[in-house]
C-alpha cells in the first residue's frame, strides 16, 4: 500500500520539462518585455543614483636588499615580509606621513579615517609586489593618496628594515574611467535578472497550479477516460456570427 503511495506520489511530482518550455514560449513577449525593463532600470540606476568611484594603484617591489639580490634566501624572506609591511603601509605614521605631504604639497587635507577608507594594500601570492590602491569619488585624490601613501610606506621600511627603501615598479595615474559605472555590463545584468525573474515567477505559478487544464491531466490525475471536450472559443467574430446563424435557424422554424 506503501508503495502505491509513494509510486502515486512520484507520477504526480514528475515535471515535463518540455510542457514547461512551452509555458515560457507562451508568455515570451512578458520575458522580454521584463526583461527590456530591467535593462532600463539598471541604466537609470548607474547613470543618476550611482555614485561613480576612481581607482589608481601603484606598485613597490620588496626586497630585504633593494640594491642587488644577493642570494636565494633575499628573495624567500622577501616573499614573507611582504606581509608585514601589508600592515605597515596602513600603519599610523604611514597615514600622518601621508597626510602631511597633501596639505604641504597639494594643498588637500584629509584625516586619518578618510585616508583610511580609501587605501587597500595586497600582495599578490608568491610575488614580492606590494600594491597600493586608492578609490575615490574625486579621480585626482585617487592618484595622489596611492602616491602618498606608496612614498611614505617605502621611507617607513627603510627606516625598519635599516636598508634602502624599496623599489617603486609603478607610480600611480588619475584614473580616466570609473570603476564602478560599466552601464552596457550593468545594463546586460539588469536584462537577464529582469528575464531570471519573471521565468521563475511563471514557473512557480505553474508549478502552484493545480488544476485540471488538459486531457493528458484527467486521465493521469483522476485516472478516467474523456468522454468529451467543450472547445474554448476566443474569437468574439467567431461567437457573434454562430449566434446570428442560431437566430436565424430560429426564425425560419417559426415562419
Amino acid at each position: 500500500m506503501k508503495d502505491n503511495q509513494l509510486l502515486e506520489t512520484a507520477d504526480e511530482m514528475e515535471i515535463d520539462l518540455s510542457e514547461l518550455f512551452h509555458v515560457l514560449l507562451k508568455k515570451w513577449w512578458l520575458i522580454l518585455s521584463t526583461a527590456l525593463v530591467g535593462a532600463i532600470v539598471a541604466i537609470c540606476i548607474t547613470k543618476f543614483a550611482v555614485t561613480p568611484l576612481y581607482q589608481s594603484k601603484a606598485m613597490l617591489y620588496i626586497l630585504t636588499k633593494s640594491t642587488s639580490v644577493t642570494s636565494v634566501a633575499d628573495l624567500q624572506i622577501g616573499t614573507v615580509i611582504t606581509k608585514d609591511f601589508e600592515i605597515i603601509a596602513t600603519s599610523k605614521p604611514v597615514i600622518d606621513a601621508a597626510i602631511e605631504e597633501l596639505a604641504r604639497e597639494e594643498g588637500v587635507v584629509f584625516t586619518r579615517g578618510q585616508i583610511s577608507s580609501m587605501i587597500t594594500i595586497s600582495n599578490q601570492e608568491d610575488t614580492r609586489i606590494l600594491t597600493i590602491e586608492a578609490v575615490s569619488e574625486n579621480p585626482k585624490h585617487a592618484c595622489i593618496v596611492a602616491n602618498a601613501i606608496t612614498e611614505k610606506t617605502a621611507s617607513r621600511m627603510a627606516e625598519i628594515m635599516k636598508s634602502d627603501p624599496p623599489t617603486t615598479v609603478e607610480r600611480a595615474e588619475v584614473a580616466t574611467a570609473p570603476i564602478n559605472s560599466n552601464v552596457a555590463r550593468n545594463a546586460i545584468l539588469g536584462f537577464l535578472l529582469g528575464a531570471v525573474a519573471v521565468c521563475g515567477i511563471l514557473l512557480v505559478q505553474y508549478m502552484m497550479n493545480n488544476n485540471i487544464r488538459t486531457e493528458e491531466d484527467v486521465e493521469k490525475y483522476l485516472n478516467a477516460t474523456t468522454l468529451a471536450a467543450i472547445p474554448i472559443v476566443k474569437d468574439k467574430n467567431n461567437k457573434k456570427e454562430e449566434l446570428q446563424k442560431i437566430r436565424g435557424s430560429k426564425r425560419g422554424k417559426k415562419e
